[in-house]
């Protein structure tokens, strides 16, 4: 059977540049900790979904040069012939369009349109090693005092007035440390629920098709379009879909931690040798890991892993990666080859 073309357009029966699609949204707004474990287990899983994610992403760029195409008979560039947008790192636009290349044969027009022949395009960047640290999240200081962390990709509109502070969370996920103003509660309006507060910190995050809340401080209100409002205290998260009442369960410390990790500093290693990742977190951190074999040594890491947490990384290695820890009660913890 031949190889699959990978400049060609998938069909719209291909399950896996559907799924390629979702995870390209996924990962261009940002993942929390848990996703990211789920994404590089779906890398794994088949060779196949490393080339899909890689096609729709060149296929992107491809779009991104298209923003500033002048026609050859004007001087002023097309606005409507798909234009950059703000939100092409959002989710939902990348999501969108990367359904409608997978459906309609977009990327296919393109190619014929604009793009060399498949020989002379460079191969998908896929495998070449490379770590780049992601900064840690401005923190924005809003007029009442109140603090807004903004996930990279997001979109948060202020709109306070003289009796409520209001602000829309038109994409991505923000976590909120509120100032007590009894006078003027607190709303954080996402998809058609409004999370209500007066003093209290909280994160919220808008996906394709829910609003997830969770509490870590104080207590807040959800409001919905269906039923009475729901409170939820600190511990605890809720998730709303369109046309459902909230679901609201224990928020696990745990859980809690991982979602969060967008707000320290990270790191993000495509098919870096595990020697080089690990000089990464040493210069970073106290608890020091080495290289107990070369095979342990060669092993590629690619992923987003936060960077202050090395113990974190270490339990990730023997889950995902085939790492056996020693942990030393002093100096540096030993990582061998678990095959070795």
């Amino acid at each position: 059977m031949a190889a699959p073309d990978p400049f060609s357009a998938p069909s719209s029966d291909d399950p896996i540049a559907v799924e390629a699609g979702a995870w390209l949204a996924r990962r261009d707004r940002g993942l929390t900790a848990a996703e990211q474990d789920a994404f590089l287990q779906w890398l794994r899983a088949d060779p196949l979904h490393r080339t899909a994610l890689a096609r729709l992403d060149r296929a992107w760029t491809a779009l991104d040069s298209l923003a500033a195409w002048q026609p050859a008979d004007g001087t002023r560039p097309n606005p409507d012939l798909l234009a950059r947008s703000a939100s092409r790192r959002r989710g939902l636009r990348p999501l969108a369009w990367a359904a409608a290349l997978a459906g309609a044969g977009v990327a296919t027009a393109i190619a014929l349109l604009m793009w060399p022949a498949p020989s002379a395009l460079p191969e998908p960047p896929v495998g070449v090693p490379s770590v780049r640290v992601i900064a840690r999240p401005e923190q924005q200081a809003l007029v009442d005092g109140s603090v807004a962390e903004l996930n990279h990709g997001g979109n948060l509109e202020v709109a306070f007035g003289a009796a409520e502070r209001r602000v829309r969370l038109r994409d991505g996920e923000v976590h909120l440390t509120v100032a007590k103003d009894a006078a003027r509660p607190f709303v954080v309006e996402a998809g058609g629920v409004n999370v209500r507060a007066i003093g209290t910190a909280f994160n919220v995050r808008r996906d394709l098709d829910s609003v997830d809340v969770i509490v870590t401080e104080g207590r807040v209100q959800l409001e919905t379009k269906r039923g009475a409002p729901v409170p939820l205290a600190a511990g605890e998260r809720a998730r709303v879909t369109p046309g459902e009442r909230p679901v609201v369960s224990a928020a696990e410390p745990s859980a809690v931690a991982r979602e969060l990790a967008w707000r320290a500093v990270r790191l993000e290693f495509e098919a870096l040798p595990l020697e080089a990742v690990i000089v990464e977190f040493n210069l970073r951190n106290a608890r020091q890991l080495t290289i107990g074999d070369p095979a342990a040594g060669r092993v590629k890491v690619a992923g987003t892993f936060r960077a202050d947490e090395p113990e974190a990384f270490a339990r990730l290695l023997e889950v995902s990666f085939g790492i056996a820890v020693e942990r030393a009660a002093t100096g540096p913890w030993v990582l061998r080859s678990a095959a070795r």
